[in-house]
């Protein structure tokens, strides 16, 4: 069936944009439209200066123009909204709220590709004849994310299946956004408080050909399916079939991460974040694989109590497990070790051999992280990101210029990133969970 919005879409390319200059324009207009109002106030609030000094105040416009121009243009440009949308927890309060929804919405809304060309797509990738692999297929999509959107279908052996569908275009658009945003980098750093956007930015360039084929992501997803088949906690939905830009997989239904951070019990936050930290520690373990695109969109809390991961385009693979190193720096750092914290952090490339620290200082920059090893339960809190960010971001502060000048090897880059934005989402779950007993467990070097 063909109604108008088909005809139009076509004309128009909505579902992804693609025309470079078009979407330069686009993504030009965000510092145009925020930095002087809005970023570049909370910039200089952010370090040190008074708030009588600057305008303190964030328009709902200017948020509205972030998540327009992120989430319409999908690609590169709404997947960088994504990941920042993890890391709104640091963000001072009186700043954040009207970015929270925006961002929120990012993790999970896009406007759809009209049906004419999902169905072209699924013609090119499963075949002409690809209805006969469905009993019933829903054209209108559940859901829309960065470079594709899932609709909800039946396989013809009455499996109730999610069907994820590729924008066309979306290698060009990922390509041009990714290196427009790199120019922006330091605008959209004001953002995110205590987080290196530029290396963030570099890791999805570096990711995105992988992100872009839906075989790499199927073979993520099969591995980690078999890793916790039959688990207690944690459910993989199993893949059905899949084409370079197509995958078919067993539909889920449960309550999204996001849901439960806008409206969700106490008991629902703890338990949620409980099932998000095991699941991040044990996967190098199980899987010998890190899920590395942790933003709520991809989680879901059944009603059986387990947790459920979706979207395996970003995975890492670690076939050794996590670094052992790692865990013996928190385990030095909670033992007040600091001379052997120091030798091993300049041993993994943290401290530069020409970089002149010292080691109680770095010890002291580094404890207030491991603050939620330290005791049975921690509660992660919006506030505590917050103390985070700010001591970080303060250029009158020591642990400033402590935190300037280590290093962050690129072997340590994706790990990093991945950790804060697991524990982004555990301050914006509100979430109080037995995090130590997790790491001991799972995390190598932590109980040696």
């Amino acid at each position: 069936m063909t109604d108008s919005r088909d005809s139009f879409g076509d004309q128009q390319d909505a579902a992804l944009p693609r025309r470079t200059m078009a979407r330069t324009a686009k993504l030009a207009s965000l510092p145009l439209g925020i930095a002087g109002r809005a970023v570049g106030g909370w910039g200089r609030r952010l370090t040190g200066q008074s708030a009588e000094d600057v305008n303190a105040v964030l328009s709902a416009k200017a948020a509205e123009q972030l998540f327009e121009v992120l989430g319409t243009l999908k690609g590169g440009a709404m997947k960088f909204g994504q990941a920042l949308s993890v890391f709104e927890a640091a963000v001072p309060e009186e700043f954040a709220a009207p970015y929270r929804d925006a961002l929120t919405r990012l993790q999970s809304a896009a406007p759809p590709m009209p049906s004419r060309q999902t169905r072209r797509v699924l013609a090119e990738q499963l075949g002409r004849s690809w209805t006969q692999r469905f009993a019933d297929f829903d054209d209108e999509p559940a859901a829309a994310a960065s470079i594709g959107q899932v609709h909800r279908a039946v396989w013809h052996d009455g499996r109730e299946v999610a069907v994820k569908v590729q924008y066309p275009g979306a290698d060009e658009a990922l390509r041009s956004d990714l290196r427009q945003l790199q120019r922006f980098s330091r605008l959209f750093q004001a953002l995110v408080p205590g987080t290196e956007v530029k290396p963030l930015l570099a890791e999805l360039a570096e990711r995105m050909n992988e992100e872009l084929d839906y075989r790499t992501e199927a073979d993520n997803q099969r591995r980690f399916a078999r890793a916790f088949s039959g688990d207690d906690n944690v459910l993989v939905p199993k893949v059905v079939a899949s084409a370079p830009k197509v995958i078919v997989s067993e539909w889920v239904t449960g309550t999204p991460y996001s849901r439960i951070i806008a409206d969700g019990t106490v008991e629902q936050r703890n338990a949620a974040g409980r099932l998000l930290a095991e699941f991040h520690y044990s996967s190098p373990a199980r899987a010998h694989l890190l899920h590395s695109d942790p933003h709520p969109g991809n989680f879901m809390l059944l009603d059986d109590g387990r947790l459920c991961v979706i979207d395996f385009g970003a995975v890492a693979n670690l076939p050794d497990g996590a670094p052992r190193a790692l865990g013996v720096m928190m385990r030095l750092a909670l033992e007040g070790k600091s001379q052997d914290l120091f030798e091993l952090l300049r041993a993994e490339g943290f401290v530069r051999p020409e970089v002149g620290l010292d080691a109680d200082d770095v010890y002291a920059w580094l404890l207030p992280l491991v603050a939620p090893l330290t005791d049975e339960t921690f509660h992660f809190t919006r506030r505590w990101a917050q103390k985070q960010a700010m001591r970080m971001g303060d250029t009158r502060n020591k642990d400033f210029h402590i935190g300037r000048s280590l290093n962050l090897p690129p072997q340590w880059l994706l790990i990093h990133r991945v950790t804060a934005g697991a524990i982004g989402i555990l301050c914006q779950l509100d979430a109080e969970l037995p995090v130590r007993a997790i790491v001991e467990r799972w995390q190598p070097g932590f109980a040696d």
